[in-house]
């Protein structure tokens, strides 16, 4: 997240970009569930965050590649292509790769998100509280 201040004088403008956050599952309900517990802020009186929804690995290698992040959010149990996978390979292959934060499909993977290099782990079933700080804790 970017945070541009303006002077002018006496006076000084300070703005705060909208969060930009690539959001990845195969599994639309699972996309939705996420937005809905993160909500539409990180912060109260904050910008609305600016979500982008993908929906398989080519999509999610092509945002990562083309367009600026404040943070991806992978789904670990995508089929053919699972979160955890992608987030090594962009950790790998991205020049300053933003955070990944991996969703698994149980508290026992999470040692897998040490393997993929993610920077962040939240297990189902996703608690929105959870959820809601891992999130404003990687795009801060």
């Amino acid at each position: 997240m970017t945070t541009d201040v303006t002077s002018t004088g006496t006076s000084t403008t300070t703005t705060v970009a909208a969060p930009r956050i690539l959001l990845y599952s195969d599994d639309r309900t699972v996309r939705e569930r996420v937005r809905l517990a993160v909500g539409p802020r990180l912060a109260a009186g904050g910008p609305a965050i600016v979500w982008h929804e993908v929906a398989t690995a080519a999509a999610v290698i092509d945002a990562a590649d083309h367009q600026s992040w404040d943070l991806l959010v992978l789904d670990g149990e995508a089929d053919k292509a699972g979160g955890m996978g992608m987030c090594r390979q962009l950790k790998n292959e991205v020049y300053n790769c933003p955070p990944v934060l991996v969703l698994t499909g149980r508290p026992q993977d999470a040692w897998l998100a040490t393997w993929s290099l993610a920077d962040g782990v939240v297990a189902r079933p996703l608690d929105a509280i959870t959820l809601q700080q891992a999130v404003a804790r990687l795009v801060a």
